[in-house]
C-alpha cells in the first residue's frame, strides 16, 4: 500500500462531534486521525498512544492533599510517579524518592553522605545528599578511604579488562589506589 493510498483511505470511524468519517491525515508531528470535513469540523486525534501519566495502579485509602480523590501510581515519560486519580482537574503529583544511601561522607562538604543518583539520560552517578548546598559528585562507586599520595578523603572503584581497580577520587590525583602502595 502506497503512503497516498494509506493516507486517504477513511478509518470507518466516524467523527464524534459531526459524525463523519475519519481519515489518517499527515502533520508537522506525524500521521493523525482527522474528520473528512475538516474545515468544518476540527476534531483530530492521535495515532500513537499517550504514554504520558497512564495509570499503572489505583493506590485506594490514600488520599490526594489537593483534592481528596485516591492517589495513582502513573508511568509518565521521565518514570514512575505518584499522581491524582482525577488528574485533569486535579494536577497533583509527586515523585518516587527511593534514594540508595552509600553511607559514605562527602569528601566536599563533610556534612552529608554520598547517595546514589541518576541521570536524566539514565546513567548512575553519586552525589551529595546536601545538594544544592554542596554540588560534589562522583561517576563511580564512592568507596571510604584515604589516598596515601594525596591524602584525599575518598576512594572509587573502577571496572577495567584486569577486573575491579581502586583510584583516588580526588581530580588533581587519580592515582590508582594499589600503585601507590606498590611504590
Amino acid at each position: 500500500m502506497s503512503k497516498v493510498e494509506l493516507f486517504s483511505a477513511a478509518q470507518q470511524e466516524l467523527c464524534p462531534q459531526c459524525g463523519a468519517e475519519l481519515v489518517i491525515r499527515s502533520g508537522q508531528h506525524g500521521p493523525f486521525l482527522g474528520c473528512s470535513t475538516f474545515p468544518q469540523c476540527d476534531y483530530l486525534r492521535s495515532l500513537t498512544p499517550s504514554a504520558d501519566g497512564h495509570i499503572i495502579k489505583v493506590l485506594e485509602g490514600h488520599a490526594c492533599p489537593a483534592c481528596g480523590a485516591d492517589k495513582a501510581l502513573r508511568q509518565g515519560r521521565y518514570g514512575i510517579f505518584i499522581g491524582c486519580t482525577d488528574y485533569p482537574h486535579c494536577d497533583y503529583s509527586e515523585a518516587i524518592t527511593h534514594t540508595d544511601s552509600t553511607e559514605v561522607p562527602c569528601p566536599e562538604c563533610q556534612c552529608g553522605t554520598l547517595v546514589k543518583r541518576q541521570s536524566r539520560f539514565g546513567k548512575t552517578f553519586y552525589a551529595c545528599s546536601e545538594y544544592p548546598k554542596c554540588r560534589y559528585a562522583l561517576n563511580h562507586p564512592p568507596v571510604s578511604g584515604v589516598c596515601a599520595h594525596c591524602g584525599f578523603k575518598l576512594l572509587y572503584n573502577k571496572k577495567s579488562a584486569k577486573g575491579i581497580k581502586t583510584f583516588c577520587a580526588n581530580k588533581t590525583c587519580g592515582i590508582e589506589a594499589s600503585s601507590i602502595s606498590e611504590e
